[in-house]
């Protein structure tokens, strides 16, 4: 009996153990499946993922390209995702650029399949890549183009202006995927606009009012927010952060914060900050995060952060360093 009793007590706490190592294993990926009786979509990227389920509401499930904690600059589809997709009512991706896999896996797609494709960035003006930013970069081995280098600034989400387009795009998808629940993704949508006009509204109000309007960052990712509201960025690195910036980049950059005495420098919470805390002692200055709201971290996503939190953090983050 006490040996029975011993494998009984056993058992169920080797299962447990086992599900935990699963679980823990996993944690690096999404674990995002299709669901039968909802429209599957799949986002590319992090804001497509936010901006579809607030306008989908109830009647989507969504599914996020990228985990948490992982930089969507370093990320590529693996097997399972491309079981997803083919799967899915509906893929939305950025498009002007952001995607440097996207070409080929819609081509590797199966000529049969039914996924609705939406490139999410349409109808907004594209900034060409370095007119924004003060300077242009030289990457250490100039004889390599990055490759995520591109003709034009991907990261038109960093405007509400066009968040809201992208929104409208979307919104515009799903009634053409799904035009049985369409008044409620008009009305989602409408919701969700009203938030986005809110935060822009904030920030032209909040911004126009700072003494100070430079601010240095990680890599080139705020040329949007920049144009917006009256900013000027020094960019680090290039638009990818991968970019690396040159030793003339570097004194450069010292210049400009001694120039406009700008106080602290940003960076971004997925990617290192070692290169932006190595410039800051070098000019004496502080660091703050400013995100790209490419991704979410593993704490923010459990905190239930999103864009509009996450653009919020960096006004009041802009407020600060602009005094």
């Amino acid at each position: 009996m006490s040996i029975a009793f011993s494998r009984k007590m056993i058992l169920p706490f080797i299962a447990v153990l086992l599900l935990s190592f699963f679980i823990s294993a996993c944690g690096g990926r999404s674990q995002a499946t299709l669901v039968s009786g909802k429209i599957n979509i799949v986002a590319s990227f992090y804001p497509l993922y936010d901006f579809t389920r607030n306008i989908g509401g109830e009647h989507v499930n969504v599914i996020n390209f990228v985990p948490a904690g992982v930089e969507p600059h370093d990320w590529s589809p693996k097997s399972r995702d491309m079981t997803n997709l083919n799967g899915a009512e509906l893929f939305v991706y950025l498009g002007a650029g952001f995607e440097g896999w996207v070409d080929d896996t819609l081509k590797s797609m199966p000529k049969d399949a039914k996924t609705a494709v939406l490139e999410a960035s349409k109808g907004i003006v594209l900034l060409p890549a370095g007119e924004h930013d003060d300077h242009d970069h030289g990457h250490e081995d100039k004889g390599k183009k990055d490759s995520h280098e591109s003709e034009y600034d991907p990261h038109v989400w960093l405007s509400p202006a066009n968040a809201k387009q992208i929104a409208l795009n979307i919104k515009d998808a799903l009634v053409k995927v799904d035009g049985a629940h369409q008044a409620d993704y008009e009305a989602n949508y409408k919701k969700y606009a009203e938030q986005l006009d809110q935060l822009d509204a904030k920030y032209k109000a909040e911004l126009s009012k700072t003494p100070k309007k430079e601010i240095v960052v990680t890599h080139q990712s705020f040329g949007y927010l920049a144009k917006q509201y009256g900013l000027t960025q020094k960019a680090i690195m290039g638009l990818s952060p991968d970019a690396e910036p040159t030793s003339k980049d570097m004194k450069d950059i010292l210049q400009f914060i001694k120039n406009n005495q700008v106080k602290f420098i940003f960076f971004e919470e997925l990617v290192s900050d070692k290169l932006a805390k190595t410039l800051a002692k070098d000019a004496g200055v502080e660091t703050l995060v400013l995100s790209p709201v490419e991704g979410l971290t593993s704490e923010q996503e459990k905190q239930g952060a999103n864009y509009i939190t996450l653009m919020n953090n960096n006004l009041n983050n802009l407020i600060k360093a602009l005094q």
